[in-house]
């Protein structure tokens, strides 16, 4: 018999947290009918045995367990154990569970609740992180998203706006946008399927209650992915979305990372690229916007790796003579004062707080894209308003 949710649960070597993960499982009070499908990526410790002692569990609670796997000598990687536990499933629902965290006995319940409501969304929840302390910022920024920022922030993270953990969608949805890449170690699968989704025209939905234990460790996959892979698929994504609406525009920040966007983009994007602008505390007009002095008075930045002759020469300007549509692209540190701050007088003349509050404010200029780089401990984040 077909079950009303599938379990998706791929397993690597997950021996320190599997009893604690399957657990969960065994404990959910959703009353429809549930299957768990297990995808065992080569592990080589004793997650096989621990998985088969829980399906004895489960199976005597009416849960019906699905096992695959092989044991090459290498793993084929998260995105590919997905798709085969996805496969082998038959729930008319999916909901995704990695092997190291909990769900609270009431996640499959709420989320399929969602989920009908909103059948071409996925819908995530939020999470509580363990250890509690860990990427702290990151761990506010994905639980108080508004319903609006879960779609207006796209560009952002080093994944989706509602992380895949937390992910439950119905299968043909998953079926119409799938499947995930394949590209195994180092391939953000999750984002590029988030990104494929909302091309698709897919809605991003949250249920606003705390409905899983979100581990952080030094062997999590998210650690195989560099931060230069997830820039690249951001900035395309951007190049993707958002530019093609504009003729020209203006990246505000001639610092590190404006140029780094600038350098970044393709060559037909960097043509539309009018001015750099910033602002200091006496101002210069003299042609990026960005808060040095000594970068608005050199007037222009110079892109020296550029083949084009002669090398393109980009206007700085002072953010009063800055004209929209705007590219803000912001570095933020943890406790000390930033160029992000320094932003804020154009709305508010005197600011020092650091808090994130600086992207609701700039998210409120028409015809605007906030590509705020963010760097919070071991997470880096990417921002952004089409």
């Amino acid at each position: 018999m077909q079950a009303h949710v599938s379990i998706i649960l791929p397993v690597h070597n997950a021996e320190p947290w599997l009893d604690e993960c399957l657990r969960s499982v065994l404990q959910q009070d959703f009353e429809g009918t549930m299957e768990l499908s297990v995808f065992n990526d080569a592990s080589k410790d004793k997650s096989g045995a621990i998985i088969e002692k829980w399906r004895v569990k489960l199976e005597d609670s009416g849960v019906h367990v699905i096992i695959g796997g092989h044991d090459s000598l290498s793993p084929r990687g998260v995105g590919y154990s997905k798709n085969q536990a996805v496969a082998q499933s038959s729930g008319s629902y999916l909901c995704f569970l990695d092997s190291d965290d909990v769900m609270m006995p009431q996640r499959v319940r709420l989320q399929h609740q969602a989920a009908v409501q909103h059948p071409s969304s996925i819908v995530g929840c939020r999470v509580r992180r363990d250890p509690p302390n860990s990427t702290e910022r990151y761990t506010r920024w994905i639980n108080q998203l508004t319903p609006e920022q879960l779609l207006t922030q796209v560009f952002t993270a080093n994944g989706p706006t509602v992380i895949m953990p937390t992910w439950f969608c119905s299968r043909a949805w998953f079926s119409h946008v799938g499947p995930f890449d394949e590209g195994g170690q180092g391939v953000p699968e999750d984002l590029l399927f988030f990104y494929e989704h909302l091309r698709k025209g897919g809605g991003v939905v949250r249920v606003d209650q705390s409905l899983l234990l979100y581990r952080y460790h030094p062997r999590a996959a998210t650690h195989s992915v560099l931060e230069t892979t997830i820039w690249t698929h951001r900035v395309r994504f951007l190049e993707e979305q958002a530019l093609p609406r504009w003729a020209a525009f203006t990246i505000w920040n001639a610092g590190k990372q404006g140029r780094r966007l600038y350098r970044s983009l393709t060559a037909a994007s960097q043509r539309k690229v009018v001015a750099f602008c910033d602002f200091c505390a006496c101002p210069q007009v003299v042609a990026f916007c960005d808060v040095d002095e000594n970068k608005i008075r050199k007037g222009f930045y110079c892109h020296e790796d550029s083949q084009e002759r002669p090398k393109p020469r980009i206007p700085i300007l002072h953010f009063r003579a800055a004209r929209p549509p705007f590219v803000i692209c912001v570095k933020l540190a943890c406790g000390s004062p930033t160029r992000a701050t320094l932003s804020v007088p154009l709305f508010q003349k005197h600011a020092h707080s650091t808090s994130p509050r600086l992207l609701v404010v700039i998210l409120a200029i028409p015809q605007t894209v906030i590509v705020c780089v963010t760097v919070t401990c071991s997470v880096t984040t990417i921002s952004g308003r089409p």
